[in-house]
């Protein structure tokens, strides 16, 4: 894949100079109420992303916050082990613990101008912020789908989310970009299904 800073280096959304990080953090909060909202008897349950059970998926969504956290500080990325020894209560103290991280991590307006080391490529700050909150949401949704929730969609984060997105990622996917082909849908679904289908989930 090309370097990513070439593709709207300014945030990858029609924000303009919008705050991506009020976006995050409302992404965090969603992903948060989504894992409050868990039933331990639906941890082994299998979800929309076919190699996660829930547990996994729940694994994945804290490594993806401590990663956000991470470079924020501007630590390496790659440095950020996979989610391991979190008891089946532990989850939503994992994930807050996490996003009092990120909090820290991104206070400073400077950030969003920072370029940032990812496994795909580099991006600045603000362009990752919104990265994030695109796989947050996401990955909120395969949750919601797998333990039948039905999360209050911000329908202004997920259509500035899915702009980006439809700019970010080409409808062919190079083997790093961690998102299968787009499923083809209808224009005039729910903005979170379109979101989805464009990162190969079928709502």
């Amino acid at each position: 894949m090309t370097n990513t800073t070439t593709h709207n280096p300014r945030g990858l959304s029609p924000q303009g100079d919008a705050d991506p990080r009020v976006g995050l953090a409302s992404a965090i909060a969603l992903g948060g109420a989504a894992i409050a909202s868990v039933d331990p008897v639906q941890l082994g349950h299998p979800t929309p992303c076919t190699e996660f059970a829930v547990r996994d998926l729940l694994g994945h969504m804290v490594f993806v916050l401590r990663r956000v956290a991470a470079v924020g500080r501007g630590e390496d990325a790659f440095a950020v082990a996979p989610t391991s020894h979190v008891a089946d209560t532990g989850w939503v103290e994992a994930w807050n613990e996490a996003a009092q991280r990120v909090e820290l991590a991104w206070a400073n307006p400077g950030v969003l101008q920072r370029v940032m080391v990812l496994p795909f490529g580099e991006l600045p700050g603000a362009a990752v912020a919104t990265f994030y909150t695109g796989e947050l949401t996401i990955h909120t949704w395969d949750l919601a789908a797998a333990t039948e929730q039905r999360p209050e969609w911000d329908d202004g984060i997920v259509a500035s989310t899915l702009f980006a997105f439809e700019r970010f990622l080409p409808p062919t996917r190079a083997p790093e970009i961690p998102f299968d082909p787009p499923v083809a849908i209808s224009g005039d679904r729910p903005l979170i299904e379109r979101l989805v289908a464009w990162t190969g989930r079928r709502p």
